[in-house]
């Protein structure tokens, strides 16, 4: 498990959720009624064999409102609101923490919360993304953005443009090692449980903060 913040560390308490209105509401279940269905499949008959006609009609939603919320079955799987929960996590670190202490506490809690939701469905995502060729390859295409919102986040922090070139490493160094540590999570095959990802997690980004020796 990541190490504690020491005493003299201050987090800024997050502001309240606004609350949202009907409409919104009822958006995020349909996602949810589709990603939980899509998960059920998956696990039952295999990512390759679950066509999206199949999981709209266990979702009991039509295959048009699927591909409106998914645009691709990939994206069943790679779509979340981790992203944005990590960048506000991250922002709210003190700003005397080094860049990589600071993602691995911001890491530690986000995962935290992560797992409070779900749990069985965090392992299945993993996994699945993991295994599948197709899913792999969709997120190398999504990892832009996520790059993006965490340089967004330490370029802050530093006091530096957000495409300065130092920033852009330290930030794909750090995404890359959060990847193996959660491919190294699933390739163990062992215990499923959110403190062994969390010390794969810490462990790997240990290995940037003290400078890539072996």
């Amino acid at each position: 498990m990541a190490p504690a913040p020491t005493e003299s560390a201050t987090t800024v308490p997050p502001a309240p959720a606004a609350k949202l209105g009907l409409r919104e509401r009822k958006k995020i279940q349909t996602s949810q009624a589709i990603r939980h269905a899509a998960y059920r499949l998956f696990e039952e008959q295999g990512y390759d064999a679950t066509p999206v006609d199949q999981i709209a009609e266990e979702a009991e939603v039509s295959p048009s409102t699927v591909f409106r919320y998914f645009p691709t079955k990939e994206d069943i799987v790679l779509t979340d609101e981790y992203d944005p929960m990590i960048e506000e996590t991250l922002r709210a670190r003190p700003a005397s923490e080094p860049p990589v202490a600071a993602l691995r506490e911001a890491l530690s809690d986000s995962l935290a919360r992560v797992f409070d939701k779900d749990a069985t469905e965090t392992w299945q995502r993993i996994r699945l993304i993991r295994e599948v060729p197709a899913l792999r390859a969709r997120m190398s295409e999504q990892s832009a953005e996520t790059c993006r919102l965490l340089a967004r986040a330490l370029a802050e922090r530093a006091d530096r443009p957000v495409d300065d070139l130092e920033v852009r490493i330290v930030t794909g160094a750090m995404l890359g090692a959060l990847t193996e540590a959660m491919f190294s999570w699933i390739d163990s095959g062992g215990s499923k449980t959110l403190t062994d990802l969390e010390r794969l997690v810490a462990r790997a980004l240990n290995v940037l903060e003290r400078g890539l020796t072996l």
